[in-house]
């Protein structure tokens, strides 16, 4: 692997965990809104987390399947 293939590949990687992080921030901050409890939406936040992270491992994999 080169250098700017792993370059793209971290640069990849940290874009969709800030894209998680964001997606769970505002889950969180949407839950609170709405009148649940601080650990209520801290869970749905950590969920929303979660599921972002499974679809792009997902989306990964299939993409993966198709570039070959």
């Amino acid at each position: 692997m080169t250098v700017t293939r792993l370059a793209v590949v971290l640069l990849a990687a940290a874009l969709v965990v800030m894209f998680a992080l964001l997606a769970a921030a505002a889950a969180g901050t949407l839950a609170r809104l709405d009148g649940a409890t601080y650990p209520a939406a801290l869970m749905r936040a950590a969920t929303t987390f979660a599921a972002v992270l499974t679809l792009a491992a997902a989306i990964t994999g299939v993409l993966a399947q198709f570039l070959r």
